[in-house]
């Protein structure tokens, strides 16, 4: 996170401080002189439908004029400067982002905490019709007076490498002179020690104000401000980092506190910084970054709770205090991301930090994209967020209240934004608000634009994703959506290169499809103005266009004569039967829409992405799923399909955890190492559990269109998709609890689903840990560049 909220403040107390700045100038890609092919792009109303949250589409410290322009349905009051921001006094402490200072608003003290820079800020939302979403405090700190104080004083603490010296020569940066931290520093020396009642004080106080949650309030509050980075960002007062038990406590204290004082405000955490944050505690990030090593691989305060990485364990137990309190307290599972690829996140913009930025927002997403940064793995990061629910507390929603791709002064940066917004959409993030907002006249402003307000007059893209699909998303990206107040189709084409590309566009629609479809360009032709262009024809479901070099092009098609309503969403599952390896499952049936429910779909990954498990005809509301794993947690949604094709939005989740097996003779670990999209690298790990054996043969059997191209540790047969493996002769002998490794490279088309009915000389195995769909891997946790964005 960047220090905009502190130096902002710095700016308001400190007027005429700094240069004006000059507004940037869109850097414009080489044009080409014919348009290129480009690759066919697909767009089908009638499935893969799943509602937008409009919350997507937030920002931190919006501008009034940039958030009724966009109609900005969110705006997030955060950043290391909201940590120990003291509502009573209007006054905050900069932490690292300002050399640990007290600092203040300028408005009238005689009536806090009415009129207070926090007021403020709710009252510019009401005026835009705005959510908010207010940070507040857990680090047991806030600041004590309204004064020129700083966490690391040069008098008293000593000399040290930096200083305010222009504005106030005593406040050091908490550095010695010879490179090691000031410690043993007084926290009084800035702040005051709060607890949980300060937070509900607060929460009462703007109920009071402006009216609770449900009745035009503040309805979102964050829980604090990257917790595991307090041992940096306010390190005067929490010079460690917070350690599992430790945010467990304060997030049940504080989110309890927030739910007492308004049962409807709804909550966010653990507000980490990034991926490292899914995995370590920040008790673990500072120890190991202390220790380095293999501390990073074996973190002290993961070991001493059951090796589970922090993520995961924090859900489960924001679980246990709902199931012994009976409310939750946890409504948003908050995680922030800023791409770690040297350049991207910052204002770089030659030509190879262009091609970066605009592909490496596929970590939000792609399994087959490996980070270009110290992370060096598949990030995966909306369906890894939904992967954790689902496991560990199914029906949390997902945020990511801080990101930026950079270059938001720059075409390139537009076209990145807007290609975010997609991706937020398709792959159903419920809110997330960009960190430092554009300026009006940014092409990452006009990427809003195109979103929320591509006509000037509200036109706005669909809250209905449905199915869009391109042969090289990272050439044209496209997405797609139904709008619900006319439902007209509208369609998003990004052109992420710096040539004209030619591409045919396919359409299946809800209705019959109108013979034109309004057309609405941005790009770096013109980077001050959406155009509205003639109108597309529409022929047959079909037609061809060229998409400018870096461009972003909305295609409008109002709803036919008749327009056509997919069913309601199937009632929550229920499980009725649940065995080893089998689910029995059963719902409340859907609503006919235009047409009568022809079938349910059950499927145990994200619906929009991944196959059915098991369908069944309508009107029957139940279904067995087979081939499950033993001991392992499933999340199953289900979809009606009515008998024009057309798909309902998913049920809500279900998770069930499969019985034990019966003892058997072996275990297998099958773990796939790398997946390139149409191919892989895969390593099977099998335990002898039975007598000792002289010589041995795997046998396993592929679900899909699997193939497998070289084998290694034993001789490969594959006969359709059965597969057995022989023992290599050398490693033939296969002890009680002795364990043997082959591995393998697979070819594949569609999914690379993991392998079924394993056995070792024909007696079944038993798979720890497989599912009925993939599953994103579990992070691997790195010790951060040296350039981490954070």
């Amino acid at each position: 996170m960047t220090p905009r909220a502190a130096l902002a403040a710095v700016v308001l107390l400190m007027a005429g401080a700094g240069p004006a700045v000059t507004p940037a100038v869109a850097t414009a890609a080489p044009r080409g002189t014919a348009a290129g092919d480009g690759p066919a792009l697909s767009v089908d109303a009638t499935i893969g439908r799943r509602p937008i949250d409009p919350h997507i589409y937030g920002m931190n410290f919006a501008d009034e004029a940039l958030a009724a322009d966009v109609r900005l349905p969110v705006r997030r009051w955060g950043g290391n400067a909201t940590t120990r921001y003291n509502y009573k006094l209007d006054a905050y402490n900069a932490g690292a982002d300002w050399y640990f200072e007290n600092l203040y608003y300028n408005n009238d003290t005689s009536k806090l905490p009415d009129g207070s820079e926090a007021d403020k800020f709710v009252d510019q939302n009401r005026r835009t019709g705005t959510d908010t979403v207010m940070t507040v405090p857990m680090t047991g700190w806030t600041t004590a007076a309204r004064n020129s104080a700083c966490g690391f004083g040069i008098a008293k603490y000593g000399p040290q490498q930096g200083s305010d010296a222009q504005w106030r020569p005593d406040c050091g940066n908490g550095v010695k002179t010879n490179g090691t931290k000031v410690t043993g520093n007084d926290p009084a020396d800035t702040s005051t020690a709060i607890d949980a009642d300060f937070t509900k004080g607060w929460v009462q106080y703007l109920d009071r104000t402006y009216g609770t949650a449900n009745n035009g309030g503040v309805r979102f509050y964050n829980l604090d401000n990257e917790p595991d980075l307090w041992w940096t960002t306010h390190r005067d007062v929490h010079p460690t980092g917070p350690g599992y038990d430790e945010l467990r406590d304060t997030t049940y204290a504080t989110a309890a506190a927030v739910k007492d004082a308004d049962p409807a405000a709804q909550t966010l955490g653990p507000v980490g910084w990034g991926f490292n944050s899914l995995v370590y505690s920040g008790l673990d990030q500072k120890t190991c970054g202390e220790q380095g090593g293999d501390c990073w691989s074996n973190p002290p305060d993961r070991a001493a709770h059951g090796g589970v990485q922090f993520a995961p364990w924090y859900l489960q137990q924001m679980k246990a205090y709902e199931q012994a309190h009976g409310r939750r307290v946890l409504d948003y599972f908050d995680e922030h991301i800023y791409p770690q690829q040297s350049g991207v996140s910052g204002g770089n913009d030659d030509a190879a930090t262009q091609e970066l930025r605009l592909r490496s927002t596929r970590q939000l997403w792609d399994p087959t994209y490996v980070d270009e940064s110290w992370i060096n793995q598949a990030v995966q990061f909306i369906p890894r967020m939904r992967s954790l629910v689902d496991a560990n507390y199914p029906g949390t929603k997902l945020a990511i209240t801080e990101y930026n791709w950079g270059a938001l002064d720059k075409i390139d940066g537009g076209l990145a934004q807007a290609d975010v917004l997609g991706i937020f959409g398709r792959e159903g993030l419920d809110l997330a608000t960009l960190w430092d907002p554009p300026k009006s006249t940014d092409p990452g402003a006009f990427a809003f634009r195109m979103y929320r307000n591509y006509d000037g007059n509200g036109g706005a893209f669909g809250d209905t994703s449905v199915h869009a699909a391109s042969a090289d998303q990272g050439k044209l990206a496209v997405y797609a959506a139904e709008r619900s107040t006319d439902h007209a189709l509208t369609v998003i084409v990004v052109n992420k290169t710096t040539g004209d590309l030619t591409a045919p566009v396919s359409l299946t629609g809800d209705s019959a499809l109108p013979p034109a479809a309004q057309v609405y360009r941005y790009g770096q032709d013109d980077t001050t103005a959406i155009k509205h262009l003639a109108d597309q024809p529409v022929s047959g479901g079909a037609f061809t266009a060229t998409f400018p070099a870096y461009s972003i092009t909305e295609y409008v098609l109002p709803a036919g004569s008749s327009t056509a309503n997919p069913p309601s969403a199937p009632g929550g599952p229920t499980a009725t039967s649940v065995g080893s390896d089998r689910v029995t499952l059963g719902w409340t049936a859907s609503n006919a829409g235009s047409s009568p429910v022809a079938s349910y779909q059950v499927y145990s990954g994200d619906p929009a992405r991944t196959a059915p498990v098991a369908t069944v005809d309508a009107p029957a509301t139940t279904a067995t799923v087979t081939n499950l794993s033993p001991s392992t947690a499933y999340t199953f949604r289900v979809v009606a399909k009515d008998t024009a094709g057309r798909s309902s939005s998913p049920s809500p989740p279900l998770q069930v955890t499969t019985t034990a097996a019966t003892a058997s003779v072996c275990t297998v670990d099958y773990r796939v190492s790398n997946d390139w999209g149409t191919g892989f690298t895969a390593t099977i790990t099998v335990t002898n559990k039975g007598a000792a054996l002289n010589g041995w043969q795997l046998g396993f059997t592929f679900p899909g269109s699997q193939k497998v191209t070289q084998g290694w540790n034993g001789t490969w047969k594959q006969s359709g998709t059965a597969v057995t493996v022989k023992d290599a002769g050398w490693n033939a002998a296969l002890a009680t609890d002795a364990s043997v490794s082959v591995g393998f490279n697979g070819a594949y088309t569609g999914t690379n689903a993991v392998p079924k009915n394993f056995t070792l000389n024909n007696k079944p195995c038993t798979v720890p840990g497989t599912g009925a769909a993939a599953r994103v891997s579990e992070a691997v946790g790195h010790a951060p560049g040296s350039h981490a964005v954070r």
